[in-house]
């Protein structure tokens, strides 16, 4: 039996992060997809059915809080969510965030956080 890939939709208005996200993802053997607004993710939510969403609060237009509200009123999808502001931590972990890391983030720490999350053996 093959075992298929989880998918990780990545969602960031900074394209240096969804690149670098992007890039370590792949290597750690998952599928990626990625969105650089809140509008954008929740379709892809919707059109992709990711395993597990990472997710930026700080975004123009419809930002990381409501995108997580949003997907939290039909669905468990784990979500990591990310900021800048670590003072975001408590808002995103009350409205439903599976996880929280502060921006600059370890890379190798949100692998470790989504393999958790997901189930898989590290």
């Amino acid at each position: 039996m093959v075992e298929t890939k989880k998918k990780v939709l990545v969602v960031d208005d900074e394209r240096a992060i969804l690149t670098v996200l992007s890039i370590k993802l792949r290597i750690s053997g998952y599928d990626v997809v990625t969105a650089s607004d809140g509008g954008q993710a929740i379709g892809l939510v919707e059109s992709t059915c990711p395993d597990i969403m990472l997710l930026d609060v700080i975004m123009p237009g419809m930002d990381g809080f409501e995108v997580l509200e949003k997907v939290r009123a039909t669905s468990r999808l784990p979500i990591i969510v990310f900021s800048a502001r670590p003072e975001n931590a408590q808002k995103a972990l009350s409205l439903g965030a599976n996880y929280f890391l502060a921006k600059p983030m370890d890379v190798d720490e949100m692998v470790r956080r989504i393999g958790r999350l997901l189930g898989q053996k590290n």
